[in-house]
């Protein structure tokens, strides 16, 4: 990985973007993107798109989602406890222990941690670790005191965590999900306009906003753009790792390969096309089925409007939804390949008509 893209690697994925307040990350990613584009448009709820090769009829979107799970500020105790609510899938069971940063309004920072019972106090009595029982101790005797540092209902926390390299072959860090995602998006931009690439369509490089809440920015930046194709890119389960089960969680490993996704949003022509691909350019690559949704924007694209002909390119990861995220640095680059690669090959005269 060149110097410059892993710099901005790690700005991007050490900044905080919890769902709803996702802009100074979208802020880091357009200014990364902004040489490689010709355009650029942020929406209403925050959603960052650069556009190459504008005005096209015929528009391509590859797509990931820039926000991360937090927690909001729900309660504070007359004693200056600090009673928090999911924003997104927040994982209450790894919380008791953890550093975090409160955002409060104007810019503020407040450090707090999630506070827990002593083992030697557990012993006969185990309180449950559930989302009413975590709470934040950010050093104060009283809720007047809390609220002196700036910190209000509504403010977000965040878990405190960095990205570093594991052994030289694991990126791990806190939000992977799915900011690696607009990494990668915003490579394969760049190398269309390193390498002079000329696309006889438009391309829609996307990053959306609140995935994790509903897949909302999706479902709004689809309506406006309309495309024609959207290859999405999201994260997906390494099931290999201790404690899951193959049989229902399917086969995927870390260091194999991009994971393609089967499943009724998933449209089969492109997805057709994406395998032809992989096998041309010999890219390894893994496969996965979804039931009824993939979970991901795929599902908001292929549903919008008329209907678009869309597909998933999961990078696998471990530990999703923790601060020691980890994906190995293969695939990161699989993933860039095998989007850039098929984005080479759509032709915008060919019919993705499903009886065709």
């Amino acid at each position: 990985m060149r110097k410059e893209s892993k710099e901005f690697l790690h700005q991007y994925l050490d900044n905080v973007s919890p769902t709803g307040f996702e802009h100074s990350g979208q802020k880091i990613w357009l200014n990364y993107l902004k040489p490689f584009i010709d355009e650029q448009f942020v929406d209403v709820y925050g959603t960052a798109v650069g556009v190459v090769n504008p005005g096209k009829e015929f528009k391509v979107v590859i797509e990931a989602h820039a926000d991360e799970i937090s927690w909001f500020v729900n309660y504070i105790t007359d004693d200056g406890y600090i009673y928090v609510i999911r924003n997104g899938g927040s994982d209450f069971q790894i919380a008791p222990s953890m550093r975090c940063n409160i955002h409060c309004e104007n810019g503020q920072v407040v450090k707090g941690i999630f506070g827990w019972p002593a083992i030697h106090v557990r012993v006969d009595k185990n309180p449950e670790i559930k989302q009413e029982n975590i709470f934040i101790d950010v050093g104060c005797k009283s809720k007047q005191e809390v609220e002196e540092l700036g910190i209000h209902i509504g403010a977000v926390a965040v878990f405190e965590a960095g990205s570093e390299w594991l052994n030289d072959q694991y990126l791990i860090g806190r939000a992977l999900d799915n900011r690696i995602g607009g990494f990668m998006i915003a490579e394969v931009a760049r190398h269309i306009k390193e390498q002079n690439l000329n696309l006889p369509f438009s391309l829609y490089v996307v990053n959306s906003v609140q995935e994790e809440i509903g897949l909302r920015g999706a479902e709004m930046i689809s309506r406006r753009i309309n495309p024609d194709i959207a290859i999405v890119t999201d994260v997906t389960h390494d099931t290999f790792s201790p404690l899951y089960n193959k049989k229902q969680q399917g086969e995927c490993k870390c260091g194999n390969g991009p994971v393609l996704a089967y499943g009724p949003a998933v449209q089969n022509k492109l997805l057709q096309k994406v395998i032809s691909v992989a096998k041309k350019h010999e890219i390894s690559f893994q496969r996965n089925a979804v039931s009824r949704s993939t979970g991901t924007d795929t599902d908001s694209f292929a549903y919008s409007t008329t209907g678009v002909a869309s597909c998933l390119i999961s990078l696998p990861l471990k530990y999703m939804h923790t601060t020691v995220e980890m994906t190995h640095k293969n695939d990161i680059e699989g993933c860039i390949q095998l989007i850039l690669k098929t984005l080479q090959s759509i032709d915008p005269s060919e019919s993705f008509n499903y009886l065709d």
